[in-house]
């Protein structure tokens, strides 16, 4: 009777039907997010996230012709893209891997390929890949959008390598590729991993962390905007670190590029403050829809936290105002960037949690 049952609910239900899950928007929001920051008077609807097929024709819509996607849109959005596209200067128009942009979007639209086996998601997936092979530089890296250099800021790099080793790893939604494509792909991966192994800074002869970019040539960190200033960097060395850990069997050049910038972690980190958010009212909200300002306090209690950047040279903390001088508080940096950038963090945490599994694979 029992085998019965499951014969009957598999003729009423078939398999498809269990496995037709929508695709986050997750691996969107950042694009959504700035967006909404532009945009605080929103009253056109939205794509619900079981909608896919609908914010994967927008995702089209707003592809570029050489094959990336334009920055900073709501992907959801029930809006006339053809006038919003008309609207924007030609600098906004072009592709780009900034705010986690671009692979991104191929990864939704394989996934959405996958569920519907419509052509026009394959293809719009293939000529973004084929954007990512067309656009990496000669030393393995991508460049982001404030500078033209090996970018780690919003996951540029580490993003496209992620999606490369997915796909590499027999990811279900690539499946289509075929052996040209993955052999273009596995030598994109190999050249980027490289410049990432290449870039891990070297501070008094001990490796550390990485910075947010890197010169196309030398390789020496340098800045992006005017408070972005060159400095090891824990949010985006985070990211990096994670990625390296993600590598199965990794090489001996790997896992001591992991256990230095782990050890940079413990030796960076902040201990005794917190970072406390402020209201504000009226007429002192500084920076589009943050009402607070963010305020250095002083607790012993308080997590170790970490600064965004450290000295090349010493590793000290610092700051930067938009105007581009350094500065070593907080309350030093002008109000609107003070909010609008996260000067300290606890990204290395998460870091620090997967090494403790990563390190048992040593163990015999």
């Amino acid at each position: 009777m029992m085998k019965l049952k499951i014969f009957l609910i598999g003729i009423l239900f078939p398999a498809a039907v269990f496995a037709q899950k929508a695709p986050s928007l997750d691996a969107l929001q950042d694009g959504i997010h700035h967006w909404n920051l532009l945009h605080p008077d929103r009253t056109y609807a939205r794509y619900a996230e079981k909608d896919y097929e609908k914010i994967a024709d927008n995702l089209i819509a707003y592809q570029n012709e050489d094959g990336g996607w334009l920055k900073n849109m709501d992907w959801a959005g029930v809006l006339n893209i053809d006038s919003i596209k008309a609207g924007l200067k030609d600098g906004q128009k072009r592709s780009t891997l900034d705010n986690r942009n671009t692979f991104s979007q191929i990864e939704y639209l394989a996934d959405v390929y996958t569920l519907t086996k419509k052509q026009k998601y394959r293809a719009a997936s293939e000529k973004g890949l084929r954007y990512l092979l067309s656009t990496q530089k000669d030393n393995g890296g991508w460049r982001g959008w404030d500078v033209d250099a090996v970018t780690f800021n919003d996951d540029v790099t580490t993003g496209t390598l992620e999606l490369f080793r997915n796909i590499l790893q027999g990811d279900s939604s690539f499946l289509w590729l075929d052996s040209g494509m993955l052999n273009a792909i596995q030598k994109s991966y190999d050249k980027g991993l490289a410049v990432v192994l290449k870039t891990q800074y070297v501070q008094n002869g001990v490796k550390t962390a990485w910075a947010q970019q890197y010169d196309n040539e030398t390789l020496v960190p340098v800045k992006a905007r005017t408070f972005e200033l060159p400095g090891l960097t824990a949010w985006e060395s985070t990211a990096i670190t994670i990625f390296l850990m993600g590598i199965k069997n990794p090489s001996e050049e790997v896992i001591q590029a992991i256990e230095a910038a782990i050890a940079w972690f413990n030796n960076s980190k902040i201990e005794g403050i917190r970072i406390e958010r402020v209201p504000l009212q009226g007429k002192d909200i500084i920076n589009h829809e943050y009402p607070y300002d963010n305020v250095v306090v002083k607790d012993e209690t308080a997590p170790a936290i970490w600064s965004r950047f450290y000295e090349l040279s010493d590793n000290r903390p610092f700051m930067a105002k938009r105007s581009g001088e350094k500065v070593w508080k907080l309350s030093d940096v002008n109000a609107e960037r003070r909010t609008g950038y996260d000067w300290y963090g606890y990204w290395p945490v998460e870091a620090l949690k997967m090494y403790k599994e990563w390190k048992k694979q040593f163990k015999h």
